[in-house]
């Protein structure tokens, strides 16, 4: 019998006819035979009990599926028979759409992709209902979490929150015919990853090239995450210069925190979750990337993200949770809220990179010059002119520095700076615009 829509013979396995197996799911359904060369006859396989292990269970983490898989002897030969049952939902090989038609597999891309999605379910990949989960199974502590945030930034009011898990989630949209959605488990089940597998948060700071320091890692429930990454990534991976105003300390850090806050909470929304690849963030001392992997609009470009832009979430059902829980807003206006605290931090606007399965964000800092006390005062020998040019140099890398921090840097007493920037600004080499907190130093 010749290969056919519903038939596939290979010699052994190898870990890509997971696509063909993604490519049954989608279609009809079919029948793979391991151990079967290309006229049907049978030539065996060598590791059919380890092989019998394997297999299930890649298919169930990689492809979320669950398959049946035989053991045939033929001739005192063992072969593996792989029986896949059509899919009610859309399945993905990492990210990817494979489709069997006649005895070919496609790979789904743009139109035909977005055409086989609606036509097969009209639902989108974190509202797919799932079996076996109850509202008792979700944690009280996110609950609390969103409870709590929802209320402080008026999303929803005292009155709207006052009802059991059960009726919240049905407000929310998260219930389908009495079960649970996908975003349902992801924002409220502790344990997330029982069902997503790379549904949490990796940091790690770098030194030197790919020289990994230490790390860490963030599970539990979306809204966990979201409550604890961004205090970990400023208590722990990011150090902040240290200034007095009187016995008043203040912290500046390289990177507004409102910035990172709002690109983590994007990745989180917008992260392609079936690709089972965890968020991604490194920090350096001069950069920070922020990775995760995405299935973005069709036609859509950096220049795209870089401008207005209608929102089109990748997982509606999680960014509605998130915007009722005040964490980001509702309009596409994330990467905008971005470039414009940056711009006011003065820092660089961050870069996008879209890549073909992830998309990456990289904020550059603005190095501070180091003080290097031997060298009368200089900065590490950067400057040997005087402290007018020091001064200047220290206001271009960063507008909004204090006097006391410029003290700090230039090892040289407040009032001194104080005197000579009084003397600047009277021959209009400098000029300080706004307030005392939220203001800013111009070279002119």
């Amino acid at each position: 019998m010749a290969e056919n829509q519903n038939t596939e013979w290979k010699e052994s396995w190898r870990d890509e006819y997971l696509k063909w197996i993604c490519g049954f799911a989608n279609a009809q359904g079919g029948k793979i035979y391991i151990g079967t060369d290309d006229n049907g006859n049978v030539i065996g396989v060598q590791n059919s009990k380890k092989l019998m292990e394997d297999i299930p269970n890649k298919v169930r983490d990689i492809l979320g599926i669950i398959v049946d898989v035989n053991l045939q002897t033929q001739d005192g030969k063992d072969t593996i028979e792989i029986c896949v049952s059509p899919s009610s939902y859309p399945v993905n090989y990492k990210g990817e759409y494979h489709y069997r038609s006649g005895s070919t597999k496609q790979l789904l891309r743009g139109a035909a992709l977005t055409e086989f999605l609606l036509s097969k379910t009209g639902y989108k990949w974190d509202a797919v209902p799932v079996d076996g989960v109850k509202v008792e199974d979700l944690d009280k502590e996110s609950f609390d979490i969103f409870r709590r945030e929802a209320l402080r930034s008026g999303r929803m009011t005292e009155e709207d929150l006052n009802m059991s898990n059960e009726q919240l989630l049905d407000n929310l949209g998260l219930l389908e015919q009495g079960k649970l959605k996908r975003a349902a488990i992801l924002l409220f089940h502790r344990n997330p990853e029982k069902w997503v597998t790379g549904a949490y948060i990796k940091i790690g700071y770098f030194g030197e090239g790919s020289d990994l320091r230490y790390q860490d890692e963030i599970h539990g429930s979306l809204f966990i995450q979201a409550d604890r990454v961004i205090e970990l990534i400023y208590l722990k991976y990011m150090k902040a210069m240290i200034s007095y105003d009187n016995v008043t300390r203040i912290e500046t850090y390289p990177l507004p925190k409102s910035a990172i806050r709002e690109a983590v909470y994007n990745a989180i929304i917008h992260s392609n979750y079936a690709a089972l690849v965890p968020i991604q963030i490194r920090i350096h001392e001069d950069a920070v990337y922020i990775s995760n992997d995405c299935v973005f609009p069709v036609g859509w470009t950096v220049e795209t993200l870089m401008q207005r832009h209608r929102s089109q979430p990748y997982n509606p059902n999680i960014a509605n949770g998130f915007f009722r829980a005040g964490y980001v807003e509702a309009w596409g206006r994330g990467i905008e809220k971005i470039c414009e605290v940056c711009k006011e931090h003065g820092v660089p606007v961050p870069e996008y990179t879209l890549h073909l399965e992830d998309i990456m964000i990289k904020f550059t800092p603005i190095m501070e010059p180091k003080v290097s006390k031997g060298l009368n005062g200089t900065l590490n020998g950067t400057l040997d002119g005087t402290l007018e040019d020091k001064i200047s140099f220290v206001i271009k890398k960063n507008p909004h520095i204090t006097q006391s921090q410029i003290a700090l840097m230039l090892d040289c007493s407040e009032r001194k700076i104080k005197r000579f920037m009084k003397k600047m600004q009277e021959e209009e080499m400098i000029e300080r615009i706004g307030g005392r907190r939220s203001g800013r130093w111009i070279l002119k």
